[in-house]
């Protein structure tokens, strides 16, 4: 009865309004609209983005469906805010959603069994698509091997369907430009925006046939294979690494270099080894007990030494200037680096950087990635198809002699690697650390050499799958623009 009023009091007040046609986006909503959207006047519910993408779906080869979460779905939810008790560590490392885009994530810490929530219930299933429902909104994953059981925060929701291989096709229609502008328009909130599960009732979904939908989630599933598989090797060389120096656990390592302190974590340092600097974390006794242990099958070679390195490159900070995709080089910040394809790209201008993309700021295969402010540390190897990619001033790069880069990386990405780099950070609000820190950072090569090429014949392929993954997943994302969506 409401709609019907809405139409006639429609007819009845039809004005024409002057609308500009340039510098800004518009759209004319109808009443009937604006009800059936749960009477919503946030203007991101109806933008032209949104409707041009809805409307591409309706045309799309096939039609199209409305997502029906009672019909289509196993899974569609997400959990009740909770109060974290967090430690040092336990058997509960909790990952935050935004970690679930890295290749391989890092717990961003440990919580206590006496958190007062359903540990259990945050634990993601493999074969889930996910999906970041606050704050940053429709970032998506899918869940294989590595994030299989993984504890993930509160704010995503989880989605699984009940034909297995529409959990790949949905999972590739979100990747695309059309799934990302329709699921994002139903966000709300005003200061942080939100997603709910019920929204998913409201997406569009392409159609296609059962040969053309088994395609593309087998496509995601070889695709993220092969990420699990690269993650596999990356551990096995690190472990290589880690027997052949016999490295304790590091933290039976921490225990040792304090093991003359009792009460307090205190200990002393001579003048002559100071090196300028007067912060604790500089003159960690940890770090010498790392290298001393390390040093007993391998020589340490400081990192910018000429023997292992050609250059270590720390851009210098610039005013940056964007353009459209396709008019610039692809632009990385230092959180993307841990992912198969950044979905935060930018696009820099070749007009106005040349000179300083083609000296600090690119990147080709096999250069060493590590970010030096804010989170320090963070480790990345390049992969072929980012070659020529540009990466922003927070992250340097390290372009070593051949041979080298995989022992640099294994090295630097393990949590002994960490500690030495760690160590180097100066900062009272924005941690950092400079190209002549980092060169300090000591990196062992073996002095039997049938170690140092096993570890990177591990790293290159492992690098290679990665590469593999990424094709594989924009083949798929191109059969769903191409062949279904018609595009």
């Amino acid at each position: 009865m409401v709609n019907s009023a809405a139409k006639k009091l429609e007819k009845e007040l039809i004005e024409i309004v002057e609308v500009p046609k340039d510098d800004i986006n518009w759209s004319t909503v109808s009443l009937s609209d604006v009800l059936s959207k749960g009477k919503r006047l946030e203007a991101s519910v109806y933008d032209v983005e949104c409707k041009h993408a809805r409307d591409l779906v309706k045309k799309s080869i096939y039609g199209y469906d409305e997502i029906n979460i009672d019909k289509d779905l196993i899974d569609c939810y997400t959990r009740p805010r909770f109060k974290r008790i967090w430690l040092n560590k336990s058997e509960y490392p909790i990952y935050q959603p935004t970690s679930m885009l890295d290749i391989y994530p890092q717990n961003d810490g440990y919580i206590s069994e006496l958190t007062e929530t359903n540990i259990e219930s945050l634990r993601v299933l493999e074969g889930q698509v996910l999906i970041t429902c606050s704050g940053t909104i429709g970032k998506v994953s899918f869940v294989s091997k590595t994030l299989n059981r993984k504890i993930f925060s509160h704010d995503l929701l989880r989605i699984r369907f009940k034909n297995e291989h529409d959990n790949g096709f949905f999972y590739t229609f979100l990747k695309t430009s059309v799934g990302k502008s329709i699921l994002k328009s139903n966000k709300y909130g005003s200061v942080i925006s939100h997603i709910e599960a019920e929204h998913i009732n409201e997406v569009l979904l392409p159609k296609a046939p059962l040969n053309l939908k088994k395609k593309i989630h087998s496509l995601i599933l070889q695709s993220y294979g092969k990420r699990d598989e690269s993650n596999k090797l990356i551990d096995e060389a690190t472990k290589i690494m880690i027997d052949e120096l016999e490295l304790p656990p590091i933290e039976e390592l921490k225990k040792e270099a304090f093991s003359y302190s009792k009460d307090i974590n205190s200990f002393s340092t001579k003048l002559s080894d100071l090196n300028g600097r007067l912060e604790g974390n500089y003159h960690l006794p940890l770090v010498e007990v790392i290298e001393k242990y390390s040093s007993k099958n391998a020589n340490l070679i400081k990192l910018n030494s000429e023997k292992i390195t050609e250059k270590i490159i720390l851009p210098g900070r610039f005013k940056r200037v964007y353009v459209e995709k396709g008019n610039g080089k692809i632009f990385l910040g230092g959180k993307e680096i841990g992912q198969l394809n950044p979905e935060n790209k930018k696009y820099l201008s070749l007009t106005h950087h040349s000179e300083r993309i083609k000296n600090e700021l690119s990147i080709i295969k096999n250069m060493v990635l590590v970010t030096c402010s804010g989170t320090i540390g963070r480790v990345s190897l390049v992969p072929e198809y980012w070659n020529n990619w540009t990466v922003n001033q927070h992250v340097m790069r390290i372009l070593s002699k051949e041979p080298y880069y995989s022992l640099i990386f294994v090295w630097l990405n393990s949590e002994y690697g960490k500690e030495l780099v760690l160590r180097q950070k100066y900062g009272s609000v924005v941690d950092e650390i400079t190209d002549k820190q980092l060169g300090d950072v000591v990196i062992p090569i073996f002095k039997d050499n049938k170690i140092n090429l096993s570890i990177l014949n591990l790293i290159d392929e492992a690098n290679e799958l990665r590469s593999q993954a990424y094709k594989q997943e924009q083949e798929a994302i191109s059969i769903m623009n191409k062949e279904v969506l018609g595009l």
